[in-house]
């Protein structure tokens, strides 16, 4: 499978935008997806993932109350909704994904965001740019 993400932009501070993260090649129904971002200079960073299954949100403390996570019914498709957007979440935003075959979703997602490194199918990434 290959992962592309798109939808980034620029946005003025308290916009929205939808980034998309679509896969060829296979569908998320095996799999869980997760979005990181990456500010310059800065480490890349989990924000919300989703269990491709059953569309189980798994949110960090910087996508509560402002990000939601969707997938869409042919599960080819994961979208990013990032609502009232700050200059802080100027970002390169990626999208990766792990398969859950003989494993467990929720700890595969958990794996995921505790060790980003450790993940080996990446998107290329959509630059977010939010302007104050």
């Amino acid at each position: 499978v290959q992962l592309q993400a798109s939808g980034g932009g620029l946005v003025q501070a308290g916009g929205s935008l939808r980034l998309s993260c679509t896969a060829s090649g296979d569908v998320f129904g095996a799999y869980v997806v997760g979005w990181f971002r990456q500010a310059p200079g800065q480490e890349r960073k989990g924000v919300i993932g989703i269990i491709g299954r059953d569309g189980s949100a798994y949110y960090t403390d910087s996508a509560k109350g402002r990000f939601t996570i969707s997938i869409n019914g042919a599960k080819n498709t994961v979208w990013l909704q990032l609502n009232g957007l700050k200059p802080e979440d100027t970002a390169r935003y990626f999208c990766a994904a792990e398969t859950t075959i003989g494993r467990d979703p929720l700890i595969t997602i958990g794996t995921m965001f505790r060790a980003p490194q450790a993940i080996g199918l990446w998107g290329q990434g959509t630059l977010v740019t939010v302007s104050s």
